[in-house]
């Protein structure tokens, strides 16, 4: 179904501005870099990942490990929903037991999302913390869960749509919200 555009919420230069402030309050809250590392949210939690990442390297001249998490077989409605997603492997390469882990996911809603990724963290030890980091936090929350670093809030309804697009999968960097064209065909 295609979906029409309400608006333009980000360009490539607030997504970069975005990133640089929370790469920043990664670094004021987190003193020892040597026990940080980053686990990017299968799909675009991964890019936005490595740029934090990159981002970290680039102001502290230190490498900040960086893994990947898909959290298919932890949803809570994997075995309601029967999808026939492939399962994509989770490259976590590094020891989370003890460390101080930062969850990245490019949008958070109803917190699902993250509980999966919490679940799969501790299937793989016990971190000494979890921070949780967004680029779009929407609302409409069903867990009592926040972001600890969150690139920007977004109130909008259930029926929008948030489409994040990165470079690295999409060939640019912006924010759209939009709704589906069925609901924009009755507006007319």
């Amino acid at each position: 179904m295609q979906s029409k555009i309400k608006a333009s919420v980000m360009d490539a230069t607030k997504i970069r501005r975005v990133l640089q402030r929370m790469a920043t309050e990664i670094l004021e809250r987190n003193r020892n870099l040597k026990n940080l590392v980053i686990i990017g949210i299968r799909t675009r939690g991964i890019y936005v990942a490595k740029r934090i990442a990159r981002l970290i390297k680039d102001m502290e001249r230190v490498d900040v490990p960086v893994g990947v998490m898909d959290i298919t077989l932890y949803r809570d409605d994997f075995t309601e929903t029967k999808t026939h997603n492939m399962v994509h492997k989770t490259e976590i390469p590094f020891a989370v037991s003890k460390k101080d882990v930062i969850l990245v996911d490019d949008v958070l809603m109803t917190g699902r999302t993250i509980r999966a990724a919490m679940d799969g963290l501790f299937h793989l030890g016990r971190p000494q913390s979890i921070q949780l980091m967004v680029l779009i936090d929407r609302g409409h929350r069903e867990l009592p869960l926040r972001a600890d670093y969150v690139g920007k809030f977004l109130p909008t309804s259930r029926r929008e749509i948030v489409q994040v697009h990165l470079k690295e999968i999409d060939g640019r960097d912006d924010v759209l919200i939009t709704e589906p064209a069925a609901l924009s065909k009755g507006r007319k």
